[in-house]
């Protein structure tokens, strides 16, 4: 039978250790697949077995941060779980708990649940497209740059800073060209805007998505249709920007009016054109850097917060492409 360490923690009550173990240990079970080890509970006690002394300092000090959050009665999510463990290697439990105490709520979904910034990095991106007029949100996928985005949009739409939302993105990766492909204009382009209807469904529903995209309130269409346009009284994001061209990207970004919000997000990381084309969003980022008025937020792999093979999917890509 293989050794068994118990972690030097120490739960106060059932209620938090129930929090950070979860219904059937399922969030220690995230930390098995983290950290391919293996973690369980016996009793109130948390062992894990056949391990050295830094990585027992290392579960324990991800446990202490766990608890730490639960006593103060936060519910912790399998996503918090992968996103804590990750913070606890180069943050204090200080910081961490200030991330969930002092949450930037954002709105609700349809069933009323609210929906706040996950991660550092999104209460930076939400602060700064509160504060600036054009941000660019650049990082891996998973990070939730499109997802904020878009539903910060509908909250300020709620709230009236706005009048309407325009979501756009280059309509075909790879160069392919929207004229070659079959059916009517938004039979084409839907296949590419997924992402930003998923949002929109989620917070407003269906029907309410349909009445609005009916009455120009909310506006989806491809890059293209920005050209010749001012726009005002908009929040205006461009998802997928790494596949503009530098001329898209100018178009774009040109197009700003006044009361106006543009968020552009994209991952630089996973460029479609052709290899000797250079991305608007690259360019764009390289010689607004110091734009007075602009922000830059870049997201990290600590950041992704789905399943973790996904972070360890990306390690190995960053891994081999260094």
């Amino acid at each position: 039978m293989a050794d068994l360490t118990k972690l030097e923690i120490r739960f106060h009550n059932l209620d938090s250790f129930l929090i950070v173990t979860g219904v059937n240990d399922k969030n220690i079970k995230v930390l098995n697949a983290l950290y391919n080890l293996d973690i369980f509970s016996k009793g109130e006690d948390i062992y894990v077995t056949e391990t050295n002394e830094k990585t027992k300092k290392m579960l324990e000090n991800v446990f202490d941060c766990l608890i730490l959050i639960a006593e103060n009665n936060v519910i912790i999510s399998e996503r918090d779980i992968i996103y804590i463990a990750k913070l606890s290697e180069k943050m204090s439990k200080e910081e961490i708990l200030d991330i969930y105490i002092n949450r930037v709520f954002i709105t609700k979904t349809m069933s009323g649940k609210p929906i706040y910034a996950k991660t550092l990095n999104q209460k930076h991106y939400l602060k700064a497209i509160n504060q600036n007029d054009l941000v660019f949100g650049i990082g891996p996928a998973g990070t939730g740059k499109t997802y904020v985005a878009v539903v910060n949009a509908i909250a300020k739409l709620k709230e009236g800073v706005v009048k309407k939302i325009i979501l756009t993105r280059p309509a075909v990766e790879a160069g392919e060209n929207l004229g070659f492909l079959p059916g009517d204009l938004k039979e084409k382009v839907d296949p590419y805007l997924r992402p930003l209807y998923d949002a929109l469904f989620e917070v407003i529903g269906t029907k309410q998505v349909e009445d609005y995209i009916e009455k120009g309130i909310i506006e989806i269409a491809p890059l293209a249709y920005m050209r010749g346009r001012t726009l005002e009284n908009a929040y205006v994001i461009l998802d997928e920007a790494q596949n503009t061209t530098i001329n898209q990207m100018k178009l774009f970004l040109t197009r700003l009016g006044f009361n106006s919000k543009m968020v552009v997000t994209g991952d630089i990381t996973q460029i479609d054109l052709p290899r000797k084309m250079e991305s608007g969003l690259v360019h764009a980022v390289n010689i607004l850097n110091h734009v007075s008025g602009i922000k830059i937020i870049h997201f990290e792999r600590v950041d992704v917060i789905r399943h973790p093979l996904v972070q360890k999917v990306l390690a190995k890509y960053e891994e081999y492409e260094n």
